[in-house]
């Protein structure tokens, strides 16, 4: 096998990796969202994520992994749409935050 080959071959098993841990890391944040919606006692809107941001962060051992930022929506009463965020650390959840709401009785 020439160098051309393993160098390409190297490339597309870093992308099916790449591809099959950011899924991975999706369904996570996903279950992250749908749970923090359920324990606020709000509707976790359109059961979806949408990744907004991608960078390098060290984590709580110094070692360097991706970050990824995801948005989602819920409401409160069903009439409005407020945002929320998700942030990974691999594929830890390092926060979640949702934008302010009206708490119902």
């Amino acid at each position: 096998m020439d160098s051309t080959s393993l160098i390409a071959l190297l490339l597309v098993a870093a992308i099916v990796w790449y591809w099959q841990n950011s899924v991975h890391v999706l369904e996570l944040a996903r279950n992250a969202g749908r749970g923090s919606c359920l324990g606020a006692n709000v509707q976790f809107l359109d059961d979806s994520v949408a990744s907004i941001k991608l960078g390098v962060a060290r984590d709580p051992f110094g070692r360097r992994v991706l970050q990824r930022t995801y948005r989602f929506e819920f409401s409160e009463t069903g009439n409005s749409r407020i945002e929320g965020r998700i942030v990974m650390l691999g594929d830890k959840v390092e926060s979640v935050t949702m934008d302010p709401y009206q708490v119902l009785p």
